[in-house]
């Protein structure tokens, strides 16, 4: 009977620590981060202490990330805050592009679903370019010009953005539908109920496009099973 219950015990907790782990982070350290074609350093900006994230010199194309170790990612909350502008010498097309990446393929990291927001479009003259703040992809079959192309308007929107200011951003995922809540807002500034890599499960990251030069501070992620 002792040897039955012991092992029963011994189930249940090997059970509890296969559980992802809630990750509380201030992101005032490099500990526990993997940088992939970024530099980062620890700062402070507009006062508050967080991490400034840009490319190196040599790499000039495409997204970048900083993945945080340990971040087994499928269903939950994923809350930070964040700054973005266009780095220095930056084409004056580029908007500052800054977000997060969430269940990032460990074995291909270039596999990921990803909400960013683009903070020069926040206050744009321009009314259409407004409606270009925040945007959904899923790299690498569904970047934001081909999702725009089939689907004009469906996983992009409009939120009132300053560039380089720090931002409160929110995201809940739930199987193959995600919301983005921005400013602590109640109701989500961009949902998506169809996540184009279906109800997976993998790394959370900072995202951002190599234009950009990044800030991010107090990271947390609970997940839900």
């Amino acid at each position: 009977m002792r040897a039955l219950l012991a092992f029963i015990l011994t189930g249940f907790c090997l059970a509890g620590s296969l559980e992802a782990q809630s990750i509380d982070r201030p992101l005032t350290s490099l500990e526990g981060l993997q940088l992939i074609n970024v530099k980062a350093e620890v700062v402070d900006h507009s006062g508050l202490r967080g991490l400034r994230i840009g490319r190196f010199d040599e790499y000039t194309e495409g997204g970048t990330l900083v993945l945080i170790e340990g971040s087994d990612f499928e269903n939950g909350t994923i809350e930070l805050e964040l700054a973005g502008e266009p780095a220095p010498g930056a084409d004056p097309s580029m908007r500052g592009f800054v977000g997060v990446a969430f269940r990032v393929d460990p074995e291909d990291t270039d596999r990921y679903e990803c909400f960013y927001l683009r903070p020069v479009n926040g206050r744009a003259d321009n009314q259409l370019q407004r409606n270009h703040s925040t945007q959904y992809v899923s790299h690498p079959e569904y970047p934001w010009y081909r999702l725009r192309e089939a689907s004009p308007g469906v996983y992009e929107s409009y939120v009132d953005l300053v560039p380089s200011e720090w931002t409160r951003v929110r995201i809940e995922v739930d199987g193959t539908a995600a919301s983005l809540y921005v400013h602590g807002a109640d109701q989500p500034t961009l949902i998506v109920n169809d996540l184009k890599h279906g109800d997976s499960s993998g790394l959370v990251g900072l995202w951002l496009h190599s234009s950009t030069l990044a800030h991010y501070r107090n990271l947390k992620i609970v997940p839900r099973k």
